[in-house]
């Protein structure tokens, strides 16, 4: 019998003082060290544009933090980047959401160390930034010994999306903290639901290496549309959350068509309706473009046949000599770790 994981339709809120129930184990000395990692996650899920996202086991980044005995944030290191990312901590998203977390509980007294360690490629549309900030929250959140939901880091979190690409969306940050599939149903107020998922489905990721910057994917969307396309969308939606709740994959499938963002951003993404028909017949329960792109993925029922579209889509974009990168997971419900 497959398991679900548990829904929970509890409001997040932020942080807004440092008298809102923190507590803290101790303060950390100066050298101790904690090392984390936080996973890629798949936003928009094809229907649920800024609102669905999951997340996967692999890839992912990780943050080395450790305790100075200056007040205030430095970073000394960042790896994986080929030099994009700014070690200035007023400049890079995971030193920037550290100090509002800081700020909120009152300890802008510690001093603190970071090492950035991409091991996701940058703008794949598999929330890289958003790995990067969580990985970064939840260390100084473990490292103070701060007991409350891990939940509560997400304002801070959306704070660093803001700063990377100009929109403070939750779909890539809120799964990559809470780990599973969320549905993000307010911005105003916060309001964040975990949602059960089938154990068995599994999916297949591919990274063609073409650069679609997330700020420019947005700019192209449509502001204004038509009612029937939204009725359309709707009910997509609505088809597939059912589909995730009744365990019903082939409704988790036919659910998973857009027909508001994914027309125009597939213009951006070299041969993108030919990869879906080939991840179709190979036997994906659905297809689409995970996050602004240009990584696309396919949900299927089980690892062979996400190995086997991998294989078949990273063959198709060799022959029109495009580099990728391939994974294949199951849905993350763990979300960060400590290694």
């Amino acid at each position: 019998m497959e398991q679900e994981v548990n829904a929970s339709a509890k409001p997040i809120e932020a942080l807004d003082s440092a008298n809102s129930q923190y507590q803290s184990t101790g303060n950390p000395s100066p050298g101790t060290e904690i090392k984390v990692f936080a996973p890629a996650t798949v936003a928009n899920v094809v229907c649920g544009f800024d609102v669905l996202g999951f997340a996967v086991n692999e890839p992912g980044d990780e943050v080395v933090m450790r305790v100075t005995d200056k007040p205030g944030i430095t970073i000394s290191k960042i790896t994986g980047d080929n030099g994009r990312l700014p070690l200035s901590p007023e400049k890079n998203t995971v030193s920037v959401s550290v100090q509002h977390y800081l700020e909120s509980i009152g300890r802008t007294d510690l001093g603190l160390d970071i090492e950035l360690h991409k091991k996701m490629p940058i703008g794949s549309g598999l929330g890289s930034s958003s790995a990067s900030t969580v990985a970064g929250l939840f260390a100084v959140k473990t490292l103070l010994g701060d007991d409350r939901d891990v939940a509560k880091l997400l304002p801070f979190a959306i704070k660093g999306e803001e700063m990377a690409c100009g929109h403070g969306h939750a779909d890539n940050v809120a799964p990559a903290l809470l780990g599973g599939f969320v549905l993000i149903r307010s911005y105003e107020p916060l309001d964040v639901i975990r949602l059960p998922h089938p154990a068995g489905l599994y999916c297949a990721i591919v990274f063609p290496d073409v650069d679609v910057p997330t700020r420019e994917a947005r700019k192209i969307i449509r502001n204004t549309i038509q009612m029937k396309d939204a009725v359309t969308q709707w009910g997509n939606i609505a088809g597939l959350i059912s589909g995730l709740y009744t365990h019903d994959i082939d409704l988790i499938g036919r659910s998973m068509q857009d027909v508001l963002v994914e027309p125009v951003r597939s213009i951006l993404i070299p041969d993108f309706y030919v990869m879906r028909d080939l991840a179709m017949q190979a036997g994906a329960v659905g297809f689409g473009i995970s996050g602004s792109g240009p990584s696309v993925f396919a949900f299927t029922r089980d690892e062979e046949t996400a190995l086997k579209i991998t294989q078949a889509l990273q063959q198709h974009l060799t022959g029109i000599k495009i580099n990728s990168h391939t994974y294949v997971s199951t849905i993350n419900d763990a979300g960060p770790r400590v290694l």
